[in-house]
């Protein structure tokens, strides 16, 4: 069955650096875009990031273009979203997830499966 784990949160300080990573497992990884997505606390899920299956093009939400970097490896069905220059507001419980098509998309609802999430905190 498909499975997700992300790991890579913890603690930052603002303007300091983060990289989240998510193993996948159970379906052909190399066939489907991938995202990133977050819920900060009392909010609901927001999409951050997206690319394509191979790696082709990749998409972020206005407020983290040019700070934050997605990537995947493909032979090693991992997932990477780099974090730079943290601000408080991204303060949020990280997600990756698993599209049903090859190209991403920033609508959450043509994602069919997620990991259960690891928490990223940006304070001084």
């Amino acid at each position: 069955q498909v499975q997700m784990g992300e790991s890579g949160g913890g603690l930052a300080q603002p303007g300091g650096s983060l990289r989240f990573s998510c193993a996948a497992s159970g379906f052909t990884f190399g066939s489907y875009a991938m995202t990133g997505a977050r819920q900060a606390p009392g909010k609901g899920l927001e999409w951050v990031s997206a690319i394509y299956d191979d790696v082709r093009e990749t998409f972020y939400t206005n407020s983290v273009k040019g700070r934050f970097t997605i990537s995947r490896d493909n032979a090693k069905n991992m997932l990477y979203l780099q974090m730079y220059n943290l601000k408080p507001e991204d303060t949020a419980l990280y997600y990756c997830g698993k599209s049903s098509w090859a190209s991403p998309s920033s609508n959450l609802r043509e994602y069919d499966s997620w990991g259960q999430g690891t928490q990223v905190t940006v304070s001084s």
